[in-house]
């Protein structure tokens, strides 16, 4: 795995707060950033499944169906 820096700034008084309790930075922005990006991937999956539902529900369900039987009797 490669990594890359990322670097931000906070004022004076945060970093000290963050060195008097030993709280470790870059492990707090990396666990952050996991986590965002995690939420945009799924807003994302969520979004591709509203359009795919909406597309879905204009193929009659008997249709559905038998390409379910279709794709089961290929196995």
């Amino acid at each position: 795995m490669t990594y890359v820096t990322v670097s931000a700034k906070i004022d004076r008084e945060l970093r000290e707060k963050l060195r008097k309790y030993g709280i470790p930075v870059s492990k707090v922005v990396r666990k952050a950033l996991e986590e965002e990006v995690r939420r945009v991937e799924e807003e994302e999956v969520r979004k591709a499944l509203q359009r795919i539902g909406g597309v879905l529900e204009k193929i009659p369900s008997e249709e559905i169906a038998a390409l379910i039987r279709e794709g089961r009797e290929e196995r």
